[in-house]
């Protein structure tokens, strides 16, 4: 498995502890990165992914939430948000990571970690998603 790929699924975990916990703190990822992350490799990307979900969380619940037609971020089970928000913020905030990559990691993860029919779902609001992103970078 590719060190991105396992970086993503490291920072949903992460993520889904946030979410159930509340608890987020610089101590909190250390300590998750200590006890759950055995290659160290992982962690930088992972903790970028992190922090950046947490720095921009009301903007990335907003593009989902108007990609989702009818559902509230809320209403998703957490690792399914948590999914979509991965791919949310590296299609808006990454200009390293082409928005195809992200729909695509995004998907592969769903399967793994997501409901059944999750991934296609994700597949679906993560292209509303980009077309926001691109047009509001047009306005």
């Amino acid at each position: 498995m590719k060190q991105r790929t396992r970086s993503r699924e490291v920072a949903l975990q992460y993520l889904y502890q946030i979410d159930i916990t509340s608890s987020h703190t610089e101590q909190t990822v250390n300590d998750f990165f200590a006890h759950f992350v055995d290659n160290d490799d992982l962690v930088p990307y992972a903790r970028e992914l992190i922090n950046g979900v947490c720095e921009h969380l009301l903007q990335i619940d907003s593009l989902i939430e108007k990609a989702s037609a009818n559902w509230k971020v809320s209403r998703m089970s957490t690792t399914d948000r948590n999914i979509l928000r991965i791919a949310a913020y590296e299609m808006a905030y990454r200009e390293d990571i082409p928005y195809k990559v992200a729909i695509n990691e995004a998907i592969e993860i769903a399967k793994r970690f997501g409901s059944t029919k999750f991934p296609s779902f994700a597949n679906g609001v993560l292209d509303k998603v980009w077309s926001e992103i691109t047009s509001q970078e047009l306005a």
